[in-house]
Order: C-alpha cells, then structure tokens, then sequence
C-alpha cells in the first residue's frame, strides 16, 4: 500500500516574525563538497503561516509542505519544539 501523505516535514530556526500569521524559518543542511569532499553547511529560508502567531524568534519549530498559500508561503507550522 502507499502512502497518500508524501508531504515533506522539516525542523528548523525562526529566524523573523514581524510578519502577521507569517514566520521565516532557516533550515541547514549538510552537502558534502564535490571535489574536496568536506562537509559544508548550507541554510534555505521558508515563509511558513502560523495562523495562530504561537511561534518566536529563535524557537525551533516542526514545518510541513502545503499548497501555496500565498506569493511566498508554501510552508505551515506543525508544532514548535522548543522555545
């Protein structure tokens, strides 16, 4: 059987939350240098709604994939983690 939920869920960083019902969270990841083969951090930033503001600055929070919601914002917020 497969799974009918392929949604992509990410843990990250709020970085800003000046927006209304709108957080900006930075997710790093490690990608291994092609040809000198050390590990180097790279950092995405997503728009992700929070309808409820719950969220921070500096919190770490749990996102999920969703339709868009807007120009920016393909993100939501799952739960916060950690304040």
């Amino acid at each position: 059987m497969i799974s009918s939920d392929k949604r992509k869920i990410l843990i990250g960083t709020v970085i800003s939350h000046k927006l209304d019902k709108t957080a900006v969270v930075s997710v790093e990841r490690t990608v291994k240098h092609s040809t000198y083969g050390k590990y180097i951090r790279r950092t995405s930033k997503f728009y992700v709604h929070d309808a409820e503001n719950k969220c921070h600055e500096g919190d770490q929070v749990k996102i999920i994939e969703s339709r868009p919601l807007s120009r920016l914002k393909r993100w939501r917020l799952l739960e916060v983690i950690e304040r």
